[in-house]
């Protein structure tokens, strides 16, 4: 475990490290260049590597919050997100949600990145440079989901699933948010960074596997988080990554960068607060997973506000998303038979809902071009609880329905003395530890 703990530190390291060299590396080009684009581009690409690693940053969040003999289950099932979703993305993905205008759907115009160029003009970024972005975040969207069903689905059913889900379920999420859809032909509703598209996306999904498969078995679901170190390495590693996912989503290097890069840490950090707060009034003590969870409920809320707020209303969206996500999560666990294993819906479908809501109160048209509820803007508002209720009910119904279809096929959980073995010896053979 310490050997393990050490090489997670080294990798951290070597990540910044190597974001640093990026930047200076992008500093000293667009002097020599004296070229608008080479920053843009430059942050872009740092961006992206970012919001990638927030993948492996999952993989040990998720990972050291489970048992022992569910860590090798993660990780593999990470990886099979990456390829997955990559390769959809590539092969169709990104053309059915950025091929067209289109209400509901793109075309395949640019099925395998065809027709896309990887030079910069008019002080934007390259068409191939966004694909590429945007297919971070695809990628993360899947393995944000793993974590409410894990312990007890399939390898092989996830991989069906996700390779479906990948273009039934996220290529239109993305191309009605984000790729000229009917929320942007017949809303107002403005998402910056994917609070729809991928956390109100993934914790829905995630809630739909989950009440699928059913909850784990009763030691299973009581067991404690068997590395609170790799659950803290990795959730470190996703607030890294925040800053390019929130930061990156302006596609370029300006001063929109700069403010959703400043708001996310505020409404991270009041995230942790609030949580930390409510934690304590209503069991007596904060713990390390409870400020964690708290954090990442902030970055969650502020994700579709990040560029269209200012600085106090980030850090009020921020608190009352950590306080809110652990009152979900406090009613799930207690009042719900669902088995969220790491409560992906209760902090990501919340936190996103609440940060979708939010951005219809708080917008400012000096920042957004529309203003929210409280500045006198109703449209703004009424588009984003629309938008909410679509993405739920579109989410939920057709993950379910893929979930469903993959039952028909193939078994989808494991059996009983499977799950009490743990899937990383079952299904893989390869446990974490020795």
């Amino acid at each position: 475990m310490r050997k393990s703990f050490k090489m997670m530190a080294a990798a951290v390291m070597v990540l910044a490290t190597a974001m640093v060299a990026m930047v200076l590396t992008s500093q000293n080009s667009a002097a020599d260049t004296g070229s608008a684009d080479s920053g843009s581009i430059s942050w872009i690409m740092v961006s992206s590597a970012l919001v990638f690693a927030m993948v492996p940053g999952l993989a040990f969040f998720y990972g050291g919050m489970l048992r022992r003999q569910s860590m090798s289950s993660m990780i593999a099932q990470t990886l099979a997100a990456i390829s997955i979703m990559s390769i959809s993305w590539i092969a169709v993905g990104y053309s059915l949600a950025f091929g067209s205008d289109g209400a509901i759907i793109g075309n395949l115009q640019h099925l395998f990145f065809g027709g896309l160029t990887e030079e910069a003009s008019g002080g934007a970024i390259s068409t191939l440079e966004f694909a590429t972005f945007q297919m971070m975040f695809a990628i993360v969207t899947a393995a944000l989901v793993l974590g409410a069903c894990a312990e007890r689905i399939r390898f092989n059913a996830i991989v069906w699933f996700l390779i479906i889900w990948s273009v039934l379920v996220y290529a239109p999420m993305a191309h009605w948010v984000w790729g000229g859809g009917w929320f942007d032909q017949f809303l107002t509703v403005l998402d910056f960074a994917g609070g729809t598209v991928v956390h109100i996306c993934a914790g829905v999904t995630g809630l739909a596997l989950c009440i699928f498969v059913g909850p784990r078995l009763s030691g299973t679901r009581k067991a404690r988080a068997h590395s609170i170190p790799f659950a803290f390495l990795g959730a470190m590693l996703l607030w890294i990554g925040w800053f390019g996912f929130n930061g990156g989503s302006s596609a370029l290097a300006d001063g929109t960068a700069v403010h959703a890069f400043f708001t996310t840490q505020a409404a991270g950090a009041c995230g942790m607060a609030a949580w930390a707060i409510v934690q304590y009034i209503k069991v007596g003590r904060v713990g390390v997973l409870g400020l964690i969870a708290g954090g990442i409920s902030g970055l969650v809320a502020i994700t579709p506000g990040a560029a269209y707020v200012g600085f106090v209303e980030s850090m009020v969206i921020g608190a009352v998303g950590g306080a809110l996500c652990f009152m979900a999560v406090r009613i799930i666990r207690s009042k719900t038979k669902f088995d969220d294993a790491l409560d992906v819906f209760g902090v990501h479908g919340v936190g996103g809902i609440w940060g979708a809501i939010s951005t219809g109160i708080f917008a400012k048209s000096s920042l957004a071009g529309v203003d929210g509820l409280i500045y006198g803007g109703v449209d703004l508002f009424v588009g984003q609880i629309v938008a909410v209720l679509a993405t739920i009910v579109f989410c939920f119904a057709m993950s379910y329905a893929i979930i469903w279809l993959i039952s028909k096929f193939m078994k989808v959980r494991i059996p009983e003395d499977e799950e009490s073995i743990g899937q990383d010896i079952v299904e893989h053979g390869e446990p974490a530890y020795l």
